[in-house]
């Protein structure tokens, strides 16, 4: 698909997604791998933590149990909002990838970039989202 940059394609994203999986979700509250997701939740949207050490320890938040990877969500996925330093980023592209049905959107969170994991997103039909914040944009545009 392409990477979204204009305010209106992130409006179309943020009205038509109903699934989040947040890679990088951290239980601590004063995080934005916190705080952003607990604000979509507040929103409407479903969100599904990606994290191993949460998964490990069995933790539930917003009423979904954590999981360890993108793997092991059953559902399809609208957004996968990532929480992960840019060089991290990688590390996540094939199960990304593997995801079926595959997410319509990765959203890598402000100050996160890779114009090559973007590319190989791009080239499977995701949209991609760089360098911004779903709750930012959320409060900002609608």
């Amino acid at each position: 698909m392409t990477q979204i940059t204009g305010n209106q394609d992130i409006v179309r994203i943020l009205q038509s997604s109903k699934v989040v999986a947040v890679v990088g979700f951290h239980s601590d509250i004063t995080k934005p791998a916190y705080y952003v997701p607990e604000y979509l939740f507040r929103h409407g949207y479903r969100i599904i933590p990606v994290n191993p050490a949460l998964a490990a320890r069995g933790a539930e938040f917003f009423g979904v149990k954590a999981v360890a990877t993108l793997a092991e969500i059953k559902e399809p996925i609208d957004v996968v909002d990532v929480f992960r330093r840019a060089d991290k980023v990688p590390e996540h592209l094939e199960d990304i990838l593997a995801m079926n049905p595959l997410p319509k959107v990765v959203w890598l969170q402000l100050g996160i970039r890779n114009d090559s994991v973007a590319s190989a997103l791009e080239a499977r039909g995701i949209d991609v989202v760089q360098d911004r914040c779903m709750l930012a944009d959320h409060r900002q545009l609608l």
